[in-house]
């Protein structure tokens, strides 16, 4: 009899243990999921503007500007403060990334922050516009509230470049310019190849 009066027990033990083992593996899951989802924000916390760029470098972007412009292209380069956009038919925009009010078309990919690399990194809209003006090539600077200059890029200050004015169809020779504006670096939107 002390047979057959174990064993019903014996079941109620072994349902109650796999019953225990059962809520501690949903517990566990529970806790990975919550780890899980607490270290993604983490990671999303930590990624910048253009680590999100990175990954449309050769794919095409809508970029909304300031005072209703837009602009849509293949993103060829990315700087830490910039990004280089490239128009149909193959007209070269520079675009300022603390202009941008958004940017459509974007994976669901990033870069990892600092994967750029240490020289990249150091690479920012100064020395975007410095390779404009190294190049001496006409361009159509786009400020913040909309105004359009055209003409070339002279000189670049730590936070300012000239622009010589001239004619966009014109090459930059002292007689064709009009004028020199100095524009503060934070006012530019776009620089577009003319």
């Amino acid at each position: 009899m002390t047979q057959a009066g174990s064993a019903p027990s014996q079941g109620r033990w072994e349902r109650l243990f796999a019953d225990l083992e059962a809520a501690a593996e949903a517990d566990d899951r529970t806790e990975l999921a919550a780890e899980v989802s607490e270290r993604t924000r983490g990671e999303v916390g930590r990624l910048r503007f253009a680590d999100r760029l990175r990954t449309a470098i050769g794919h095409q972007v809508g970029v909304v500007l300031p005072a209703e412009q837009s602009l849509t292209g293949v993103v060829r380069e990315v700087g830490p403060d910039w990004f280089l956009l490239v128009e149909p038919p193959a007209r070269e925009v520079l675009v300022s990334l603390a202009a941008v009010a958004a940017v459509r078309g974007l994976g669901a990919m990033s870069s990892h922050p600092g994967s750029e690399g240490r020289v990249a990194a150091k690479l920012d809209l100064r020395y975007a516009v410095r390779r404009l003006a190294r190049d001496r090539a006409p361009l159509a600077a786009t400020l913040q509230g909309g105004s359009v200059l055209v003409g070339t890029f002279d000189r670049v200050g730590a936070d300012f470049v000239e622009l010589a004015e001239h004619a966009p169809g014109e090459r930059r020779r002292p007689h064709a310019v009009r004028r020199v504006s100095t524009v503060p670096l934070r006012a530019l939107v776009v620089a577009r190849s003319l």
